[in-house]
């Protein structure tokens, strides 16, 4: 492999390109659109597309794509190529400031949630020149927006920018009020840890559930899962060494700033991490890394399974979301310094934080919602569907001082006491982490936990960065009108303390007590995606994204009905892939399997051999076998019975409360047989072979 120094960034046109190719002039003027907003002069967008386009024929590129983000959660691309015709038959290379600024895509048959009819098909892509052009299989990628004819939003990118300025106003307001002039904007700054599990390719192919829905829809146990902690963190197999060596190299290509890989802890599961960057790049990279994840494991005879809950009975995968807040000067406003406890200025935007998390628990639960990921959220691995935030001691100490009225010294920096000579003196944190909190503060950002390893970020960060702008607004507005500032913003900060102390929890989330404690302190828990997307439609809600101009009522109804529909038509691909490999495969099988252990049987009583315990057990197999066919018959008959039109959320209740415990019953009874039937007549590869093989 080349020097990460020399092959970093080759395949984009980043600032260090656009300087050595663009005009003076046409740079600085790009340079004004990039960090501050303005508005793109025509004129300018023509010699950028020329540059642009003329880097991207050196490179080797035929076509260029507008690469945008529907609302399906994954990527979009039409390619074209740079050909205009010539007379005699001749062509030449081209690109236009029109075509790089605005193209068009069919509105129609993405999903639109009821924003566009199938008659209405016009639809815009924008270009987003905060996030830098790419090239991917010689294809010039153009991160845009995507919008319908009546302007509105069917994408994640575009609410995603909006929630940013809304962020950024606000903030700036706050800064104002703290003699802060130098800022002129304030981003979003997001690095996204990704889980995933590797599997060997051959046995996927086998498995029509992996291959139709992502998941193992059956499996037992293997005698060996997670339970002695070998995995974590442990020597990374050569084979999937490979595999991240090559993901690096062409990560590191498109820019993306893979950072840290290590084994997670399932067997089989792993973990790659960014530095993190401004939100909409980090957007754009994280969709980027899932491609490549699946696109570099192929050639190495493996499957990347990015679903959240690939295997039942070992963790699933999530996706760590690390968020703070900064200057367009580089000045973390989420850093608390070394004297947090005297930074009137940080405690106030922490404030903004805990009071804008619990004001809109309902939301952030919905931001995170899926099919998947509700096998995941409230196991012993992964935050509960209960929103709450860790501080940890330092922090919590502060503001019980603030709310007491005391006076608070600090807490003395320590060295641990490791008690081995020869080390170094390591010095201890103020206060220790919490792996099980939904949203916890670590160091100088926060990290929403909650969501899952295969959904797009965007829907999370345009709830975090919305949600805190309000908080900032309702701040700005109180303290823009005070008489003595200093005294207003204390008696702010602890009233704030005070009103949403609740959200606090520094304990376990996993414990059962949590649950009983978060109910009596009144948060929300909502356990499933059918429970949590209608809270996009609260009236509340609405008003909070039509106050900051992020989404009107008509997006945001669209954004519940998609993820509605998905979730019920995810569920039904798994339900009938469910019914199709039992009659197919499984049914089959064991009926073979009884069969020729009966003809033993009878073969061994005729030789005066009679075997009175296995013909119990062949008994016992034979109930199993009629348990999972009436399993499957139930299963069949409540998906027959599933509604077809109207509002989707009816639909997404009953294949909730209808079908999910019908498919549990048929995969209890499958996987019991599993345990029964010789592993040689077992149709598919078992999670013995598929965890342990790579």
């Amino acid at each position: 492999m080349a020097l990460t120094e020399e092959i970093f960034g080759i395949n984009v046109f980043n600032d260090a390109v656009m300087r050595q190719r663009l005009p003076k002039e046409t740079y600085r003027a790009l340079h004004a659109t990039i960090s501050n907003g303005s508005l793109l002069d025509p004129q300018v967008a023509s010699v950028v597309a020329n540059a642009m386009k003329d880097w991207a024929l050196e490179k080797g590129a035929t076509h260029y794509t507008h690469w945008f983000q529907p609302l399906n959660s994954v990527t979009a691309e039409k390619h074209d190529a740079f050909i205009s015709p010539l007379p005699g038959g001749k062509m030449i290379a081209e690109f236009s400031g029109k075509e790089l600024v605005r193209g068009e895509a069919d509105a129609s048959s993405l999903p639109s949630g009821g924003l566009r009819s199938t008659f209405e098909a016009w639809g815009y892509t924008a270009w987003d020149p905060t996030s830098y052009a790419f090239i991917k299989d010689h294809i010039l990628c153009i991160p845009t927006a995507y919008c319908s004819y009546g302007g509105e939003a069917l994408d994640k990118k575009t609410p995603l920018l909006r929630s940013m300025e809304a962020l950024s106003r606000q903030a700036i307001r706050i800064l104002r009020l703290f003699g802060r002039t130098d800022a002129v904007r304030v981003m979003p700054s997001v690095g996204p840890e990704q889980e995933y599990f590797l599997v060997d390719q051959d046995l996927f192919d086998q498995r029509s559930d992996l291959i139709f829905t992502g998941r193992t829809l059956f499996g037992a146990k293997a005698p060996k899962g997670q339970e002695l902690g070998d995995h974590f963190f442990g020597t990374i197999p050569s084979r999937v060494q490979a595999f991240m060596a090559e993901l690096n190299e062409e990560l590191w290509k498109l820019g993306v700033l893979a950072k840290t890989e290590h084994n997670e802890t399932a067997p089989a599961q792993h973990e790659m991490a960014p530095i993190y960057t401004i939100a909409n790049v980090a957007c754009d990279h994280n969709q980027l890394t899932m491609e490549m994840m699946k696109k570099v494991a192929r050639k190495h005879h493996l499957v990347c399974l990015l679903h959240e809950k690939p295997f039942a009975g070992v963790n699933g995968s999530g996706k760590h979301n690390n968020w703070s807040m900064s200057t367009d000067t580089g000045y973390n406003l989420l850093n608390p310094g070394d004297s947090p406890h005297e930074s009137a200025q940080f405690l106030l935007f922490l404030v903004s934080v805990i009071k804008a998390v619990d004001d809109y628990q309902d939301l952030l639960r919905a931001s995170v919602a899926s099919a998947g990921n509700d096998h995941r959220l409230g196991g012993c691995e992964a935050p509960p569907a209960i929103i709450s935030i860790f501080l940890g001691d330092e922090l919590t100490e502060i503001l019980d001082s603030l709310e007491a009225g005391k006076d608070y010294s600090g807490r003395e920096k320590t060295d641990m006491a490791i008690g081995v000579q020869a080390l170094p003196k390591i010095p201890k944190d103020t206060t220790d982490r919490n792996r099980t909190s939904p949203f916890a503060f670590t160091g100088n950002k926060f990290e929403f936990r909650s969501l899952g390893s295969a959904a797009s970020i965007s829907d999370a960060n345009v709830v975090l960065n919305t949600i805190v702008a309000e908080s900032l607004r309702l701040f700005a507005d109180e303290l823009e009108k005070a008489d003595d500032f200093r005294q207003a913003l204390h008696e702010l900060i602890v009233r704030e303390i005070r009103a949403h102390r609740r959200i606090l929890f520094n304990g376990n989330n996993y414990a059962d007590e949590w649950v009983q404690e978060a109910a009596r302190r009144g948060l929300t828990r909502l356990e499933s995606t059918v429970d949590a997307l209608p809270c996009y439609t609260a009236e509340k809600n609405i008003a909070l994204f039509k106050t900051h101009r992020v989404l009107t009522a008509a997006e945001l109804r669209s954004r519940r009905d998609i993820g509605l529909d998905s979730y019920a038509k995810m569920i039904n691909i798994e339900a009938e892939t469910m019914l199709m490999m039992v009659r197919r495969q499984i049914l089959p099988a064991v009926i073979r399997y009884a069969g020729d252990q009966s003809a033993s049987l009878l073969k061994a009583g005729e030789a005066g051999f009679p075997m009175p315990g296995c013909s119990a057990a062949l008994g016992n197999l034979c109930r199993k076998i009629e348990g999972l066919s009436s399993a499957t018959d139930t299963l069949e008959k409540v998906l027959n019975g599933k509604l077809t039109d109207g509002d989707p959320l009816p639909l997404a209740a009953y294949m909730h409360d209808r079908v999910l415990p019908a498919m549990r019953e048929v995969r209890a009874a499958a996987d019991a047989l599993e345990t029964m039937t010789d592993k040689a007549c077992w149709p598919f590869p078992t999670y013995d072979s598929l965890l342990f093989s790579v």
